[in-house]
């Protein structure tokens, strides 16, 4: 059986500008072959299961060769899988695409092409340059900058300063003072705005607005790297009135984030729309009991926890995680239904577990105000009757704070039931790992003490002291400081608590 091949445009690096299209096929893909220039956001959105490979190119360095890469491609459809050519970009704005597909159009594969935002067009926006206004132009024209080694360009530079419209070379910084000299040459005035544009959509982007012939001494001046586009046009004046993505005010930083991967996302969307660039690592995966083979005894432990629920053995069920609560009611609607909880009182930690319980349709009946498992178990156990009979599914490895806390309650019955384990994560990226290695953001998140100890785990890493760390709580900021890391503890254990002191670290601090 034969596969089929999807040729997938990924944009420039923002996973914002990635194409709702371009997102379902990646998710469905058996096989992900991608570019260097693949933003690490989207490359966070391959799916476990499939087989990633590597075929990276920048300026003279090539992982594989193109002739490689298109043989990689028929091999895996030949084996009847789903494959996604992942490309920065547009993969038929000079990124080869047409390539790829000859050699499976001659095997009769079947093929698909999903068109990406090109850099050409969104590097330019995210700096406050229009390729096209009619004040200024009537045109837009992509040019490579690239050329052979040795090789002289193969560009009518006449025609294009005839053109009079915005010109935009990608590839072409290596050669920027060629390209600038063929323009000046060819007519143009050495006075027209110019722009350089590095690392466009991400916390690291930059630009250089000078003229055709000042600018390859200001982008050297200003040591400007690849990836970057040469903007040439008069709208390169408009880049500081209309600039937009560094006024917001997380822009330039990036941010890692550690929680568990089902988690993320909507702390991840809440930073970017701040403005910063989120690297999405997590630290730890949850692993329910019941889904463990190794582990059935624990598992055994929590259906009998049900069986005693339904049979009214518990007054109170408390919950200490969004992924307590998830994994809970995962294996309640296995086993048993909602009317089990008729007369139950639930008490959850903090927002987060409060909020995954709502989403099942139920309120909680309490919640500490300050949301740490001292806390809860201190301010329930002012209110609880004597001989309470409790079931607490968590983590295996829960915060025994909470228990001590709660024995103080006379004749208390407490079922500490391990629904789920914590374990580590290590990255299948080399991307990922590296940023691992070099703590490779301005700030890390985290939201537990298990995200300490699973981000230091798969770091590789012995000298914490250079991370600055936005910890939830005091347990998490207490695992973070054993390390030697730098931290700021979020005011509230919330998601908008801990943007508040990120905020606030950038305002005070240096990125």
């Amino acid at each position: 059986m034969r596969g089929k091949v999807w040729l997938v445009g990924a944009g420039p690096a923002d996973p914002g500008l990635f194409t709702l299209k371009g997102r379902k096929i990646l998710q469905e893909a058996d096989v992900v072959v991608y570019d260097a220039l693949v933003g690490r956001a989207i490359l966070d959105m391959i799916p476990d299961s499939a087989e990633i490979i590597y075929a990276g190119k920048r300026a003279g360095n090539h992982t594989l060769r193109q002739e490689e890469t298109n043989q990689i491609l028929l091999q895996e459809a030949l084996k009847g899988k789903k494959v996604v050519r992942l490309k920065g970009g547009d993969p038929f704005v000079f990124g080869r695409g047409g390539e790829e597909l000859e050699l499976l159009a001659e095997h009769q594969i079947p093929f698909e092409v999903v068109p990406g935002v090109t850099s050409a067009f969104a590097v330019p926006a995210y700096n406050g340059i229009p390729v096209t206004h009619r004040d200024f132009c009537s045109s837009v024209h992509v040019i490579t900058g690239h050329r052979r080694k040795d090789l002289s360009y193969d560009i009518d530079f006449e025609a294009l300063v005839r053109t009079k419209g915005t010109l935009v070379f990608l590839m072409g910084i290596s050669s920027l003072a060629d390209i600038c000299r063929g323009l000046m040459d060819a007519g143009m005035e050495e006075t027209m705005p110019a722009a350089v544009l590095e690392r466009g959509t991400t916390a690291a982007q930059r630009r250089v607005i000078a003229t055709v012939a000042t600018l390859p001494s200001e982008c050297e001046k200003n040591q400007i790297q690849t990836p970057a586009i040469i903007v040439v046009g008069k709208v390169c004046e408009l880049a500081e009135t209309f600039s937009w993505f560094e006024k917001r005010p997380l822009a330039g930083v990036r941010v890692m984030v550690t929680r568990p991967r089902e988690q993320m996302h909507d702390l991840s969307e809440r930073l970017r729309q701040e403005g910063a660039e989120v690297l999405e690592m997590p630290a730890i995966r949850t692993v329910p009991v019941y889904e463990d083979d190794a582990d059935k005894e624990r598992a055994e432990l929590l259906d009998e926890a049900l069986d005693c629920l339904e049979n009214g053995g518990y007054d109170w069920l408390i919950f200490t995680s969004p992924a307590g609560v998830r994994i809970f009611f995962k294996r309640l609607y296995e086993r048993k239904d909602m009317r089990i909880l008729s007369g139950i009182k639930i008490a959850v930690i903090g927002e987060g577990s409060r909020k995954a319980l709502r989403s099942y349709g139920l309120r909680a009946d309490f919640m500490p105000d300050t949301y740490d498992g001292e806390n809860l178990g201190r301010q329930l156990a002012g209110i609880l009757p004597e001989g309470s009979r409790i079931l607490i599914p968590r983590a295996a490895a829960g915060n025994q704070e909470l228990i001590e806390e709660l024995k103080k309650v006379p004749e208390v019955q407490i079922t500490d039931a391990a629904s789920y384990d914590t374990k580590y994560v290590s990255s299948r990226l080399p991307e990922e790992e590296q940023a691992l290695e070099n703590a490779d953001a301005d700030y890390v998140l985290f939201t537990s003490a298990s995200c300490v100890r699973g981000f230091a785990a798969g770091s590789g890493r012995n000298d914490f002291s250079g991370v600055r760390a936005i910890c939830i709580g005091r347990q998490t900021q207490t695992a973070a400081e054993e390390l030697g890391m730098q931290t700021r503890t979020s005011l509230k254990a919330t998601m908008d608590s801990m943007i508040d002191c990120l905020k606030d670290a950038v305002r005070e601090g240096i990125k």
